[in-house]
């Protein structure tokens, strides 16, 4: 039987987690290409509004949207 994989420290946790941003952008755009390529319409933020994309790249309007909420790392927040 094999051995599981030793446990990994912090330091090794940090740099995990230093790829998440740039990991999630990519995963991020990829999606969007795809999604835009099979010919669906996509939803996505921008200005403080929520547009529709078609696949023609045209864009409607569908709802204004409350403005980002800055957070820091390590930040709680509550859902209510």
């Amino acid at each position: 039987m094999a051995n599981p994989d030793p446990p990994i420290n912090e330091q090794q946790i940090d740099l995990l987690e230093s790829s998440f941003p740039a990991a999630s952008g990519v995963a991020f755009s990829m999606a969007f290409q795809q999604a835009v390529a099979a010919g669906l319409k996509v939803l996505v933020s921008k200005n403080g509004a929520i547009f529709k994309v078609s696949p023609d790249g045209s864009l409607q309007f569908v709802k204004e949207i409350s403005p980002p909420i800055p957070a820091e790392p390590g930040q709680k927040f509550s859902i209510r």
